[in-house]
Formats: structure tokens, sequence, C-alpha cells
């Protein structure tokens, strides 16, 4: 599988964007999916993660209310809705793929084992 990050751009506070990551290859509906983000000077941070059949989401507290993950299987593509945008959100987000055996890890980068390139996402005040 390869990831290919995309939708990102500038945006005012209060505004919407939608992230799209589509992956190469047959095996997407055995990943579960993730994305993450990295703002200049931090560590990578979890964001959301979408199990393998689309069943269960899990979203970091910053974004929980606001950021919405899904995926549609049968096009091999995971999305990342994000609805009123803050300044704090500004940063490179990452889709990433991860094995279903680290289920139960949702928040750790390093199950993660495939990662797409990153888009940029920045918010201004």
């Amino acid at each position: 599988v390869q990831l290919q990050a995309s939708g990102g751009g500038l945006v005012q506070a209060g505004d919407s964007l939608r992230l799209s990551c589509a992956a190469s290859g047959r095996t997407f509906s055995r990943y579960n999916m993730g994305w993450f983000r990295q703002a200049p000077g931090k560590e990578r941070e979890f964001v959301a993660r979408i199990t393998n059949s689309g069943s269960t989401t899990y979203y970091a507290d910053s974004v929980k209310g606001r950021f919405t993950i899904s995926r549609d299987n049968a096009k091999n593509t995971v999305y990342l809705q994000m609805n009123s945008l803050k300044p704090e959100d500004t940063a490179v987000y990452y889709c990433a793929a991860q094995s279903t055996v680290y289920s139960g890890t949702y928040y750790a980068p390093h199950t993660y084992s495939i990662w797409g390139q990153g888009t940029q996402v920045t918010v201004s005040s």
C-alpha cells in the first residue's frame, strides 16, 4: 500500500477543510487508518483513527467534536473532515496505515507502518 494525502491549504479560523488520503494496492481494507499532524518544533501527534471496517473511530481530545474521520474502502480512500478550524490546528497532516494487530494502540505513531507524504494545513486567525 502507498498513501497520497491531499486537500490541505490556507484557511481562516472557523473554516472547514476536507483532507483525503488515497491508497494504492488491493489491501487497503485490511488496514486501520490514522491521521497525525506535526507542527513546527513539535512532535508528531495523533489526530484520529478509523478501523479497517470503518466501524470504530478514535479522536484526540483537541479535535473531538470538530473533526470526523471516515473511509470508503471501495475507493481506497480515507478522509478527515475538519470543521471549526483553529490556528492551533496548523500543521502538516499525515495519513498512515496500521496493521489490525495494533488496534489497541491507536495513538502510537510507531504502530503505523505506512505513511503518506503529508499535506500542509494553515489556519490564520
